[in-house]
């Protein structure tokens, strides 16, 4: 009689085995197996991290092995099984691989296929295309979209982390409850005593010095010594935490009326002020999505202020951008002044405090959560709802969906939701950060969202020009190593580009993404249809750069760059200054954040800017989803050319004072998780 060797891996995971019962049957084109008892209570089997084998003894050979049913029945208490996969050796020495990495809960079954990814048009019998059909049909049951909030993209349909589908939830929920992390850094970080004192002002910017952690050699150390300095106010739109709204400025809008009498003496090369712009010499950042926006008003006990400044900034002779003028406003006028370096020393600081508080604040939810966080949540729904596990671009994406959608609802249910932890610290809190998002929706479009492509069309792609924009330089190499491995992965499954335009279930996704991602808007550039190999793989590259670079380069910088509080102001409690030479030291200290505002900043962006426990970085994928041979050698390739990518950045750093490591591959995590 006909011997099938079965073997189960069990996840490693806390609490992944199990002591139910769990059945196996094999299917096969010749036909099925008997239901074989692979475990029962007390057995010891699958346990966390155990590989298990098994005999399983057919009366007849099955065929060819298409599909594996397991069946978990519960002994006494709810007991979630992570299966990681299966493989089955078969009567004549053939290997078969069963990937799986999905939690089987309750009293459920699932039914694998082989590991080997196929498209649609590839599954020949009925029996493959119905299993296919109803894995969609169930997946679209358990991801629906909701709208958040009017004109927002749509997210996951569930109010709390613990209602989301088990395979996408954290493995370990309080690993990422934003309250008690927060918590924990200001406990680790020492300056809980100061959580509560709202209202209480600091006395001086030395007195900032008592909740700042000092440690050796780190950028934010750097930032505190230098942050007054007009070098570090224009490295900070280069290569900080938010390198991505300033521009080169080829004309001077109207609305900022300087004129040369005001910047003469910033400018070194004897040129007029039309010159240097016609010579690409000044660049531009224009915080107008800030006008209107409503401050935060949950406390009654602090008002709090917003601004929408432009800055105008130069390249001089060293090729260091500095800033040349700051207006606060949007609308020039007599109580809306010019400042300029050249302004008494209190004057021109606060006004540059002004920008980098409202710098913060379109960081936060613009770059930060509208075009990382909620951008990849559309992807991740989108991939479960429209392409089946064994879909290769499935295979592909789905460690780069790793708890996204998880850590959106979990931001949903403590972080931005009403009376959240936003609300705490942020002048965008109670409500303006939902009208930001809003705003910021007519300017998400496809092509802001292809890396190279937006560099060229700030005007700042040329190495020549701005020869230390290290996010541009490192963000190339890492969008085309991604890009390359894209492409590799699409020659092996699309032979040409009318298998590309056929595949309806790529299209279905494409389609999801573009009607409940951007909304049905055209303007956005999304495609609804992708017709070739080349439009293909720009697509997905987009979707993996978004969901791990983009993040990494606008996340993990925020203790670096916002942890002294004067440089990166959560909010400010007195308004604008509406005339010149009056500012005071003590009227710069009033307006910054209060002790216990700035407790819950500094909390808050030292939790957000670590990795997660057993992160998984950019190129490591310990879930062998993909089987074949070819896509793992294109696997190891990518790896090799992300390792030239760390070498070289690593090299570049050395002995550098502010070195700049947010898209060293080895330093990107795979997907958007914290």
């Amino acid at each position: 009689m006909p011997s099938y060797t079965v073997t189960v891996a069990t996840g490693s995971q806390w609490f992944a085995g199990t002591d139910d019962y769990v059945y196996l049957s094999l299917e096969g084109t010749a036909g099925c197996s008997e239901r074989h008892l692979l475990d029962k209570p007390f057995y010891n089997d699958f346990e966390r991290g155990a590989v298990d084998s098994y005999d399983v003894t057919v009366e007849e050979d099955l065929g060819e092995i298409q599909l594996i049913k397991i069946e978990k029945r519960k002994y006494w208490y709810q007991d979630d099984w992570y299966l990681k996969y299966i493989t089955v050796k078969t009567p004549v020495g053939d290997y078969l691989e069963f990937p799986c990495y999905r939690w089987i809960t309750d009293e459920k079954e699932i039914v694998l296929r082989d590991g080997r990814a196929k498209l649609l048009r590839d599954d020949k019998t009925q029996i493959l295309k119905q299993h296919r059909r109803k894995e969609l049909e169930n997946r679209q049951k358990m991801y629906r979209w909701k709208e958040w909030h009017p004109g927002f993209p749509l997210s996951i349909d569930a109010h709390k982390h613990s209602d989301l589908p088990r395979d996408i939830q954290f493995d370990n929920e309080k690993g990422v409850d934003f309250i008690l992390n927060y918590s924990k850094a200001m406990e680790n970080l020492y300056i809980n005593r100061f959580m509560h004192m709202f209202q209480s002002s600091w006395s001086d910017f030395a007195d900032f010095e008592k909740i700042f952690v000092r440690i050796s050699n780190t950028i934010s150390e750097y930032v505190m010594q230098h942050w007054k300095e007009d070098f570090m106010f224009g490295y900070q739109f280069l290569n900080g935490c938010n390198p991505v709204l300033i521009r080169r400025c080829t004309e001077i809008p109207k609305k900022l009326p300087v004129t040369m009498d005001m910047v003469e003496c910033s400018l070194e090369r004897n040129l007029t002020l039309e010159e240097e712009v016609k010579q690409g010499n000044i660049f531009i950042v224009d915080y107008e999505l800030l006008d209107g926006v409503d401050a935060n008003k949950t406390d009654p006990c602090t008002i709090q202020y917003l601004a929408a400044p432009i800055c105008l900034l130069y390249k001089n002779l060293e090729n260091k951008i500095v800033p040349i003028a700051i207006q606060l406003g949007q609308k020039p006028g007599p109580d809306n002044p010019i400042f300029l370096p050249s302004d008494a020393t209190y004057d021109w600081l606060l006004a540059k405090i002004w920008v980098r508080s409202s710098d913060f604040h379109i960081h936060q939810t613009v770059t930060h959560l509208l075009r990382t966080h909620l951008v990849s949540e559309v992807f991740s729904i989108a991939m479960f709802r429209q392409l089946p596990a064994v879909h290769p671009l499935f295979k592909l994406l789905v460690p780069h969906m790793r708890f996204t959608i998880a850590i959106n609802t979990k931001a949903r249910e403590q972080l931005i939701c009403e009376c959240g932890l936003f609300d705490k610290a942020n002048a965008t809190g109670g409500g303006g950060h939902v009208q930001m998002v809003q705003k910021a929706m007519k300017d998400l479009t496809y092509s802001s969202l292809c890396f190279p492509e937006e560099i060229k069309a700030k005007g700042m792609d040329s190495k020549e020009d701005i020869p230390y924009y290290y996010y541009r330089d490192d963000g190339i190499k890492v969008w085309e190593a991604i890009k390359s491995f894209a492409e590799d992965v699409i020659h092996v499954y699309y032979e040409s580009d009318e298998v590309v335009s056929e595949d309806v279930e790529l299209q279905a996704f494409v389609k999801d993404i573009y009607v409940y991602g951007m909304r049905g808007v055209k303007t956005s550039g999304f495609p609804k249809t992708i017709r070739t190999r080349e439009k293909l793989a720009e697509y997905l590259t987009v979707i993996i750069f978004t969901t791990s670079a983009q993040h990494a380069a606008v996340n993990f910088g925020q203790y670096d760059w916002c942890s002294w509080i004067p440089n990166a102001p959560p909010t400010m409690r007195c308004p604008p200054p509406t005339e010149k030479g009056t500012v005071t030291i003590e009227q710069i200290v009033e307006s910054l954040p209060d002790r216990g505002r700035s407790c819950w900043h500094l909390g808050a962006v030292w939790a957000l800017s670590q990795f997660q426990e057993n992160e998984l970085f950019l190129g490591m994928y310990p879930d062998e989803h993909f089987v074949e041979k070819p896509v793992k050698e294109h696997m190891a390739k990518f790896r090799k050319n992300l390792d030239e990518i760390v070498s070289t950045i690593t090299e570049r750093n050395k002995n550098k004072k502010l070195p700049y490591y947010y898209l060293s591959p080895d330093r990107i995590p795979n997907s958007v998780a914290v």
